[in-house]
């Protein structure tokens, strides 16, 4: 395996193969926690460390390249404990390394773990910190995806060490993104910027354009493949996903518990497959929140079906909904359906949730006692219509 990212730089992290669950996120490829070694000509800084369980491999890692007591620095760009997990084996293994962070990132170690023995460089926006021969520069990158994150830059490599941006759950032992599948790399990257970034996309785009003021020859994430040769890829993906931007999609999901919602849910597909679009049915008993968020983060309309029970909406469709509402997915448009026995309550408690995340309603509910009749099967078509109608006016 390739770890080598430029003479005397090196990823030094932990390959997750097994790892399917990463607090909600559905990880079907796996993960990875990059941690990287900069050697400079008199001084030795470790970039991140690992998730907790995997330290001891990252020292063996350290270990190859140099004697532990050699590092000097240990930057800590972001406290989550998959980064930051690893740290106080590190500090303990390294004892000449100075921890080095922003005053946010320190205060929320302080919380994790007991640092009173540490050693601290608190570094500001645009602070650098000579390696010798070799800088580490600091930039801030407040809510990419937590308060204290921040990202390194070594200018003399025009190497950026990205944190979680431009990141993916992708368990390779491919290090560089043209050495994987990039179409693998890309969806993975999809699929993380929907479930992680989605909700941060305004702070994530502000730090984008701050960072490609830098020169970049490489960009190196803290999950998933590095980018040395298709960056201009997964920078216009992101200029695109940080504001959903809509394609000819229509998504239609739902629960059921005696079929007549499915019924419902395949007639407004049935409409919406009239038009040339890419039409997309899910039952929610055979899809992840993982996989329904990352389809609709880029779809121009969608449709949300649920029958009512305990005169609510079915459990699945809630969590579902309150996964997408957490992430607010932008200019939707939308409608809910389902059925009922003697309360028609759960399409209109998910017409709420479409109101609480702003689409816009095409539709009131469309709602039948028990079985639907032709005339509901017409009226659910219809509204697949409108929905392929919103998604053909995508530009």
């Amino acid at each position: 395996m390739n770890t080598e990212l430029v003479k005397g730089v090196n990823w030094v992290g932990y390959v997750d193969w097994p790892v399917r669950d990463f607090h909600g996120y559905q990880t079907k490829r796996g993960s990875s926690y990059n941690a990287y070694l900069v050697k400079g000509e008199t001084k030795i800084a470790l970039i991140d460390t690992v998730k907790a369980p995997y330290v001891e491999t990252l020292k063996a890692h350290v270990a190859a390249l140099c004697a532990l007591d050699q590092v000097d620095y240990i930057v800590c760009n972001h406290a989550e404990p998959d980064h930051a997990g690893g740290l106080p084996a590190m500090v303990a293994a390294c004892p000449n390394a100075v921890v080095v962070c922003n005053a946010k990132c320190k205060d929320a170690l302080e919380h994790h773990f007991d640092t009173s023995s540490w050693k601290w460089q608190v570094v500001k926006e645009g602070e650098t910190l000579d390696l010798g021969g070799r800088t580490l520069q600091f930039f801030d990158t407040v809510m990419c995806h937590w308060p204290e994150s921040m990202v390194t830059y070594l200018p003399e490599e025009e190497l950026l060490f990205s944190m979680d941006i431009f990141g993916q759950h992708y368990a390779t032992y491919c290090r560089f993104d043209d050495e994987a599948d990039l179409n693998e790399v890309m969806q993975e990257a999809k699929t993380y910027y929907a479930n992680i970034v989605l909700l941060y996309a305004k702070p994530v785009a502000a730090a984008a354009k701050k960072l490609l003021g830098l020169k970049l020859k490489m960009v190196a994430p803290s999950h998933g493949v590095i980018w040395r040769s298709h960056f201009d890829k997964i920078l216009a993906a992101y200029l695109d996903w940080h504001v959903s931007k809509p394609t000819k999609k229509v998504i239609v999901f739902y629960s059921t518990m005696w079929q007549s919602t499915r019924l419902m849910a395949e007639a407004v597909a049935e409409g919406a497959l009239e038009s040339d679009v890419t039409v997309k049915l899910f039952d929610l008993k055979a899809v992840g929140d993982t996989e329904l968020i990352t389809e609709l983060m880029d779809c121009a309309s969608f449709a949300v079906g649920t029958p009512t029970l305990n005169q609510s909406l079915m459990p699945r469709v809630a969590a579902a909904l309150t996964y997408i509402r957490g992430l607010k997915p932008a200019g939707k448009k939308a409608f809910s359906f389902g059925s009922y026995g003697w309360a028609s309550k759960g399409a209109e408690e998910a017409q709420e949730y479409l109101k609480a995340m702003n689409c816009e309603l095409i539709s009131a509910p469309i709602i039948c006692r028990f079985v639907p009749d032709e005339a509901t099967i017409e009226k659910c078509r219809e509204a697949g219509r409108a929905l392929a109608a919103a998604a053909l006016a995508v530009e």
